[in-house]
């Protein structure tokens, strides 16, 4: 499960750009939206690139 804090995003787009498998899409602020979360294969690439530590990504 991928979870994001609004409060901490700022909107960046790192995790948009290092996810390999597009899980998230941005919405018309640049904020990402979880799209296709079945798809996240737990790699946590977006939770380690993440400069605002504004994503946790725990077990299914």
């Amino acid at each position: 499960m991928v979870t994001i804090s609004d409060e901490r995003c700022k909107r960046c787009g790192i995790c948009i750009a290092f996810c390999p498998t597009k899980v998230f899409t941005p919405d018309a602020e640049g904020f990402p939206l979880i799209t296709s979360e079945e798809k996240c294969i737990g790699c946590r690439l977006c939770e380690i690139r993440c400069p605002d530590i504004a994503i946790k990504v725990g077990a299914k």
